[in-house]
Formats: C-alpha cells, sequence, structure tokens
C-alpha cells in the first residue's frame, strides 16, 4: 500500500489582476500548505474500487456516476490515459479516501486529492511521467491541482499555472476555521465589483525574515473575501471569532468559506482553538502548521 497526503492549501493572500477573453481570472496569490489535509492510500486491487471514509467523507459520492465531479476519479482515469498512450502498464487499483477536510472549503481539498492522486498512483504503477505532461494533466483537472502537486510555499500566477517555489518562506502556525457552509466559486468571481487590482508586494530580498513576510502579508489582502462575505454571513461570524483570540492577522482562504488565523506560537494558535471550539463546537476548528 502506497500513502499520499493531500495537504490543505492556503492562501494567505489573493489579489484578482485582471480576466481572460475566455472568462478565466488571472491571479497573484501566496500560497502555503498545512499539516492538516486529508489521506489517501494505493494498492493494487482486481477491479477499481473507492472508498472514502473521515468526518466528511459521507459528503463525496463514490458511485460510477460520481466521476465527472470527484477530482480523485477523474485524476486516476486521466492518468490512466496518458500511460496508455505510451502502452505503459495501469492495473485495477483500491483508492481509499480519508476526507478530513470539508468540501467545498476553499483550502483545495478537491484539487489536492487530485495532486495527491497523481503523485500515488505514479509510485505505485511505477510511471515516470515528465514534468510539462504532469502539469498538463493537473491543470486539466483544475486551476489549483498544479500548485497542489508541489505543496511547498509558492506564488501563483495567471490562472494557477505560472508558479514560483518560496524556498525561503517561513513556518506559520495556523488555525483554519470553517462554518461548515459550502460556497460556490463562480458565484463569488461574479460579485468581483473589481477585477483588475495590483498585484502582491511581497520580500524579493534573498533572506527575508519571518517580520518581513509577516508585513507584506498583513498589507495584503484576499479579493474575494468582500463578496464572500455578502454572499456568506458566516464567513464575517468566523472571522470575527477568530480576530478576537487576537491572531497576527486573520483572513479567508480562497473564494472561502474557510477562514484563518496566523498566530506568533504553536500556544497561541491552541489556545485559539479552544476557545473558537468552546463556542462554535459544530465547526471545523483546526490547529496546524505550514509545511
Amino acid at each position: 500500500m502506497i500513502e499520499e497526503h493531500a495537504p490543505a492549501k492556503v492562501n494567505l493572500a489573493l489579489h484578482v489582476t485582471g480576466q481572460r477573453a475566455d472568462g478565466y481570472h488571472l491571479l497573484d496569490t501566496l500560497v502555503t500548505f498545512t499539516e492538516a489535509g486529508d489521506l489517501l492510500s494505493f494498492e493494487a486491487s482486481d477491479r477499481d474500487q473507492f472508498t472514502v471514509t473521515g468526518r466528511f467523507g459521507s459528503s463525496l459520492p463514490v458511485d460510477a456516476d460520481a466521476k465527472a465531479g470527484n477530482l480523485v476519479l477523474r485524476a486516476r482515469d486521466a492518468l490512466r490515459d496518458w500511460a496508455r498512450q505510451g502502452h505503459r502498464q495501469t492495473d485495477p487499483v483500491h483508492i481509499q479516501l480519508e476526507k478530513n477536510l470539508p468540501i467545498a472549503s476553499g483550502i483545495g481539498g478537491g484539487s489536492a486529492d487530485a495532486a495527491a492522486t497523481l503523485r500515488g498512483l505514479g509510485r505505485l504503477w511505477n510511471i515516470v511521467i515528465p514534468e510539462d505532461d504532469l502539469q498538463a494533466v493537473a491543470l486539466a483537472l483544475g486551476a489549483d491541482v498544479p500548485m497542489c502537486l508541489k505543496s511547498r510555499p509558492l506564488v501563483a500566477r495567471g490562472i494557477g499555472e505560472d508558479i514560483a517555489l518560496l524556498p525561503d518562506f517561513p513556518k506559520l502556525h495556523v488555525l483554519l476555521v470553517n462554518p461548515l457552509v459550502e460556497v460556490s466559486t463562480p458565484v463569488i468571481f461574479r460579485s468581483l465589483t473589481s477585477k483588475n487590482n495590483p498585484p502582491l508586494d511581497l520580500p524579493t530580498a534573498p533572506g527575508a525574515s519571518r517580520e518581513d513576510w509577516l508585513s507584506a502579508l498583513v498589507s495584503a489582502r484576499n479579493d474575494l473575501q468582500p463578496p464572500a462575505e455578502v454572499v456568506e454571513g458566516k464567513i464575517v461570524a468566523a472571522l470575527g471569532l477568530i480576530r478576537a483570540t487576537g491572531p497576527v492577522f486573520a483572513r479567508m482562504s480562497g473564494s472561502g468559506a474557510t477562514c484563518f488565523g496566523i498566530y506568533p506560537d504553536a500556544g497561541a494558535c491552541q489556545a485559539a482553538r479552544a476557545a473558537l471550539e468552546a463556542v462554535q463546537p459544530e465547526w471545523y476548528v483546526q490547529a496546524t502548521q505550514t509545511l
């Protein structure tokens, strides 16, 4: 059995800088990944199987009709199609997904699962796929999948395919909070009032300090947050509760509804988790740190 972690993706800042003629929005986003996430396992089987467990597993369809909407199954089939073009063997596989992240939550759960599927099946099937081909397969699955393949701090531009890794980015203590409401990404993008905003202003000098990065992030924003707050009032409530615990800063990730706070140390992050769980025990509240 082969296991792959699918870490939660956090948009620490997200600026919408334009829109292409085909409707895709252009982004400038600083992304990091956390120890919290989903877990996938892969093993040879006599037939293709897909089983789901975990807190949010019951929210995912697993039958054959779910292929079009399930990124794990789509990633399996996309890699198999690529492999068969080169007459490479792709035996039946049993994929097990431990779904620990909320569905449609703005922290890349489905995209992270798809990326982990590409990595895990590549190992199981012993497929060496050229980087350009791998990125093309990933991008066809979704704009977030190429960055989830990296699962390291990065800046993504364009529609998410123009990726620059940040090897010196500091580790951060993060509290993830989701009020367990699903937010439609297309609706949020359609609600944007300004689609031509300035790009991120990030430290450029090698060896920038943790304080330099945090200062830049505090001054940044998520352009999707204001329309999301209008669409879903629980996002406003979640951010208010996080801010009451005294983070360095709090923000929404992606198109929501997951919000996060950044804390100076693990103790402060765990204390904030306890405070929020006491007020909202049914919500998804996770103290973690970045990879």
